[in-house]
């Protein structure tokens, strides 16, 4: 191994899965005793310790539980950028792993799967849906997709589009409450609300000729806006959803917009990914395919 380093990593990696020093060294061809010295080396290096050693199993410290994290990443990258170089024109390969809030998952991104599998075999996809912001690193997500503003500059970001919300609510609901006219008469109205990021519903509505942060009475919560679109459809409430999420609903009469005037609410997607400067393949490839379908899909 060139770079001692690495192969302190390998090592370690092998340890921390098998949380034996004996086991790990099997798999890398060196003798307890040595697979032992070399992660002492390398704690000594470090100024900190990595693993708790007892006579039962080794368990990794904090420090080593970061190490284990970081080290998985570079590894993952270096042996990616070995398989690239030398595959050359070799087709993409590996596992993706997608993450996207539940109706935009739902909504935009598995229509587009069967397609680019298609012309990926050699691609494996990892889906997870989740309306809350994960953290890339920690998850070890390739690829999110997310809407509002970007917080994390670490992150890589390809912009899709933007965004425009409607509060809609099922005909039954509107025979049953009436159509609010102006944002004041939502007070007499069931909005339905997340039940994360705030602990208030609060609605970006035109008011006197101002736009305000106008917090609106919430009698239902829910942890996605797949939830809040099926309450919507039966008539629990107004919801305030994407454009794209409900489009067959307006569309074909189950729910019907109100107060378009008075909502003022877009929010840019983006294609978020981490590799600093350069992405693998096979990322690259799912990136190329995905964001020009996916802004047709969001301009409508």
């Amino acid at each position: 191994m060139s770079d001692p380093r690495a192969w302190e990593m390998r090592v370690f990696l092998r340890v921390a899965a098998q949380g034996s020093f004996s086991a790990a060294g099997r798999d890398v061809g060196m003798t307890p005793s040595s697979t032992a010295k070399l992660v002492g080396r390398l704690e000594e290096r470090l100024g900190v310790r990595l693993v708790e050693r007892s006579t039962r199993k080794l368990r990794l410290t904090a420090e080593g539980e970061l190490y284990r994290e970081r080290a998985q990443t570079l590894l993952g990258e270096l042996d990616a950028l070995d398989a690239e170089i030398a595959g050359g024109a070799r087709a993409p390969t590996g596992l993706i792993r997608a993450n996207a809030s539940v109706p935009f998952g739902q909504h935009c991104l598995l229509p587009l799967l069967p397609e680019f599998l298609r012309d990926h075999p050699g691609i494996t996809m990892d889906v997870t849906m989740t309306d809350e912001v994960v953290d890339l690193y920690a998850a070890r997500v390739d690829v999110a997709f997310r809407a509002g503003p970007l917080s994390d500059s670490a992150l890589l970001a390809q912009r899709l589009g933007v965004v425009r919300r409607r509060i809609v609510a099922s005909p039954a609901y509107l025979d049953r409450k009436g159509v609010p006219m102006t944002a004041a008469d939502l007070e007499a109205h069931d909005c339905l609300g997340f039940n994360f990021r705030r602990a208030a519903a609060v609605w970006p509505l035109k008011s006197g000729g101002r736009l305000v942060d106008r917090e609106v009475p919430t009698r239902i919560l829910a942890n996605n806006g797949e939830t809040v679109r099926h309450m919507a459809l039966l008539g629990l409430g107004l919801a305030r959803l994407a454009e794209y999420h409900v489009r067959d609903d307006l569309r074909e009469g189950r729910l019907v917009a109100v107060l378009d005037d008075t909502l003022v609410d877009t929010e840019e997607i983006h294609a978020v990914y981490t590799g600093r400067d350069r992405a693998p393949r096979r990322v690259r490839a799912f990136l190329d395919h995905m964001a020009p379908r996916l802004r047709a899909m969001l301009a409508g």
